[in-house]
């Protein structure tokens, strides 16, 4: 067998069925079904620098690879996780040499929000030169991770998480075309199982089939048909397949929805539902030091005032987390996080922090009072630093003057 044709088949199976084609290509019809401008674009070889935004497995890189593919262009790829300016360069030097003989380059980056600042600004000229037609893909929101001059100088395109008849056509697409599968038949509960529980992504889908069909050819339990040579896949082994890296994506989209749900419940004072994200992020393996650093900062932000020993509570969470680590930290967690549902509530820090920053925005950098600014030196006495200031213990703390500059001298931010 050619070493091209071992890799391919050792590739995962998700890979192995990514389509070559549009006319393959299954969802995100919002953006590539007939007469969708993307679609046109391709079509008329004329894509723009695009950024893909979309959960995990639902085709941001197959689609960028049949973008390449489409257009006859050279199709390069980076792991923002993996690379760094070093690698854009020498991307970017493959393209100025393609570029010389009029071939286009695209240069696809995987987790591009992964890139800081000064990576992102690397690829600047280059896209704004036609140097490369950049295509990233990210699961966070581009408004956010993706710095403002590379955005503007891209299209933002939405993929959509995929339906559950979206997995069942590919995975019987896989079913009927790859070799190794054609003599394993999935029940159609385990199929409907696998269809839904997937959450639209497509790579957990085919990865879990392609599992669950290798470790039931290695087993004598499972069912077989030793009449038709077949393997029968049922629901359990779909679900040991799967396991628990459905219940929550650390790196996705679904990370921030349910760190959101557990803030939200704990400021609706539900602690009942605060308790079973708290468990969805821990059961799926997330830091248990990244849920405490957020009671540390709801503590402050939806609490404050009206309570402040729920600060206490969340740092000493905090600290059980540090000192005895996982599995043990998790009733430790549970009891901040229903400590914070049942108490008082107030944002008026919040609220008024949110004031005082704006007047920042608004007004710069203004100058501080003279009569409160430190004067160490005899220069700054003779500048009148300190000059008029009463010091408020010799005043019983009821002295009247002003500290705020005269600009926002009236600007009240607490109630």
């Amino acid at each position: 067998m050619p070493r091209t044709n071992i890799i391919q088949h050792n590739a995962p199976l998700a890979d192995r069925m990514r389509p070559k084609t549009l006319n393959d290509f299954v969802g995100q019809e919002n953006i590539i079904g007939s007469g969708k401008i993307l679609r046109q674009a391709i079509k008329g070889d004329n894509v723009p620098s695009i950024i893909f935004w979309g959960p995990p497995g639902c085709g941001k890189t197959t689609l960028a690879r049949i973008i390449a593919g489409a257009t006859n262009s050279e199709f390069l790829q980076l792991s923002a996780v993996m690379s760094g300016v070093k690698d854009i360069r020498a991307a970017v030097a493959k393209a100025k040499d393609l570029q010389a003989v009029n071939k286009r380059t695209i240069l696809f980056i995987d987790e591009i929000h992964r890139f800081n600042k000064s990576q992102q600004d690397s690829l600047l000229p280059y896209v704004e030169n036609g140097t490369i037609t950049l295509i990233g893909a990210t699961t966070e929101n581009p408004s956010f991770e993706v710095i403002s001059a590379l955005l503007s100088r891209c299209r933002v395109f939405i993929l959509e998480k995929l339906t559950a008849e979206h997995i069942k056509a590919l995975a019987e697409r896989a079913l009927n075309s790859v070799p190794e599968l054609k003599n394993v038949k999935i029940e159609d509960e385990a199929l409907q199982f696998l269809c839904e529980m997937s959450d639209g992504d497509a790579r957990v889908a085919l990865n879990a089939l392609e599992f669950a069909s290798r470790t039931a050819r290695t087993r004598t339990d499972l069912n077989a048909d030793k009449h038709e040579s077949r393997i029968i896949i049922n629901r359990g082994r779909i679900e040991d397949a799967l396991q628990k890296s459905l219940m929550y994506d650390k790196a996705g989209e679904e990370h921030y929805n349910i760190i959101s749900a557990l803030h939200k419940s704990m400021r609706g004072s539900d602690a009942d539902a605060a308790l079973y994200y708290l468990a969805r992020m821990l059961e799926g393996g997330e830091d248990p030091l990244y849920i405490a650093r957020r009671l540390i900062r709801f503590a402050s932000e939806d609490i404050g005032i009206a309570n402040s020993y729920a600060l206490e509570q969340a740092v000493a969470a905090y600290n059980a987390c540090h000192y005895i680590g996982m599995p043990e930290c998790s009733v430790n967690l549970a009891q901040a996080v229903v400590y914070m549902a049942k108490s008082k509530k107030s944002n008026e820090l919040y609220a008024a922090y949110g004031k005082a920053q704006a007047d920042v925005k608004q007004y710069g950098a203004l100058p501080v009072p003279l009569h409160i600014r430190n004067a160490p030196t005899k220069l700054m006495k003779e500048l009148n630093y300190g000059k008029g200031y009463k010091y408020s213990p010799e005043y019983g703390y009821k002295e009247k003057q002003e500290y705020l500059p005269p600009q926002i001298k009236n600007h009240r931010y607490l109630t």
